[in-house]
């Protein structure tokens, strides 16, 4: 597919008259920039950082969340030195439904769901935005790396951010029309490095300019998925399997597996030719996980549901590339939605595919849409 060559968005960031401006302040440096960049571009700014958890000190502290009391109060102080105000606002409850349930309930149906998507698309551009347009806000403010673009029809599009390196468009491939239409990225289209952006947020006086960015789950304190899956979902002893079902050691659940994992298997043995094994299959009905060579994971085709379109959603067959991880790479695939289904396939053989993942189409630099991996088809099934 090829689409307009587009143009350089009139939206709000240029936009020709001042906006009402709530940007997200999560206590970091992109989110404190992208207020600032938005309050000197002569837009109405206001701060708000989302109090994501009912007890903020059992989420990350120091470098690793961006959802403790620490944070808020360093997007408190960014805000005094732009010179906004700033509010904090309570949205734990919508956070603990939306997105900590729906993270352990995907675990626990053997999937492999992204929970920083699900966050943009159900707290930060649904229940954030809803509010912010409700008390009379133009725009919401992230400091998100990836464009919004008008095009020559006049219609908005997302496209990658300018940097590659720090693009950010996967994890806001659920965002609809009128989502977009609402959505402000000062940075996207910033062609500078991190140290850049640090630098920028030392000249404005910002406290934050030093802090180091945030990783992984903001709301699993130590980092441990297993650890944090077990304790409420309790543990189940179940067996490690090969292709033929023959057992090679046992689990503590089949929840704190993934597909294409190779650590922390608990294999008693080594493979008949001594190669690596990785997760090939979770089965949360009989709790059993199969393993095996890394070719067996070879993925050539899928299909994904409740897709969600940056635009209108796209008729009849069409070539893309896609993008199946966060920080994945991308690959050329031929897609047709068929009933509200998603029917992909690779050009060449992909690994590591999960169902739960989402898969974010890519027309050139512009976000087509995304969908959840339902089922997947390998070059060798598993037994």
């Amino acid at each position: 597919m090829t689409s307009q060559t587009p143009q350089r968005s009139a939206g709000p960031e240029k936009a020709a008259r001042p906006l009402r401006v709530l940007a997200a302040m999560s206590g970091g440096v992109d989110s404190a920039v992208a207020a600032a960049r938005a309050a000197e571009a002569g837009h109405d700014v206001t701060g708000v950082h989302l109090a994501l958890s009912a007890n903020p000190q059992s989420f990350r502290t120091g470098a690793r969340g961006c959802c403790t009391i620490e944070d808020s109060r360093d997007a408190r102080r960014a805000a005094d030195v732009i010179g906004i105000p700033f509010y904090v606002w309570d949205l734990a409850d919508r956070f603990r439904e939306d997105v900590v349930e729906d993270f352990i309930a995907e675990y626990e149906a053997g999937r492999t769901p992204n929970p920083c998507l699900r966050c943009n698309e159900k707290i930060k551009f649904a229940a954030l935005l809803d509010k912010a347009l409700a008390l009379g806000f133009d725009a919401v403010c992230t400091g998100h790396y990836a464009q919004v673009i008008v095009n020559g029809n006049g219609d908005r599009e997302l496209h990658r951010a300018a940097d590659m390196a720090k693009d950010q468009s996967y994890v806001l491939g659920v965002l609809d029309d009128r989502q977009l239409a609402h959505a402000m990225f000062p940075l996207g289209d910033t062609e500078t490095t991190k140290e850049e952006i640090r630098a920028e947020a030392e000249r404005r006086d910002l406290a934050v300019a030093k802090k180091p960015d945030s990783h992984d789950i903001c709301f699993i304190a130590d980092g441990d998925t297993q650890g944090f899956l077990a304790n409420r979902l309790g543990k189940a002893e179940g067996d490690i399997v090969d292709e033929s079902g023959a057992k090679l050691g046992t689990h503590e659940g089949a929840f704190g597996y993934t597909i294409g994992q190779r650590k922390g298997l608990r294999i008693g043995r080594p493979a008949p030719d001594g190669k690596p094994r990785y997760v090939l299959d979770i089965s949360p009905v009989d709790n059993t996980v199969t393993v095996g060579p890394a070719e067996a994971l070879d993925v050539t085709a899928l299909t994904a549901i409740k897709p969600r379109w940056c635009g209108a959603a796209p008729s009849g067959p069409g070539t893309y590339t896609a993008q199946l991880r966060a920080h994945g790479g991308e690959t050329e695939v031929s897609a047709e939605l068929v009933d509200d289904e998603l029917q992909v396939r690779f050009t060449e053989a992909v690994r590591g595919v999960a169902p739960g993942q989402a898969i974010v189409l890519y027309d050139g630099t512009r976000v087509v849409g995304s969908a959840t991996i339902a089922t997947t088809e390998r070059v060798a099934a598993v037994a």
